[in-house]
């Protein structure tokens, strides 16, 4: 290993755990502001999957790793389409194809 491999940790596991919960704070809000600036624009897609949310729809990432929902069926599957961003979920965009 490193030098770093052998210093002793003297951090406490509950300063780890409030630093690690800001952190996770932080990047959420950030991500959360992120996506709401996306409502309402264009956005191309790569369709890679089935929504998780529902079943009749798929899923597709942004060249920004957004996930987006979107109603098109199977033979979508692997190809980049446009949509316009309609929605921001906590996690995901829901987007209408153009």
């Amino acid at each position: 290993g490193t030098p770093a491999s052998y210093i002793r940790d003297e951090i406490p596991h509950e300063t780890k755990l409030r630093r690690l919960n800001e952190l996770q704070s932080m990047n959420d809000a950030q991500g959360k502001a992120i996506s709401h600036l996306m409502l309402g624009t264009k956005q191309r897609i790569l369709i890679d999957g089935q929504s998780w949310k529902n079943p009749a729809e798929m899923a597709g990432k942004t060249d920004n790793n957004r996930v987006v929902d979107v109603k098109v069926d199977k033979s979508f599957m692997n190809q980049f389409v446009d949509v316009t961003i309609t929605e921001v979920t906590s996690k995901r965009l829901r987007g209408e194809l153009i």
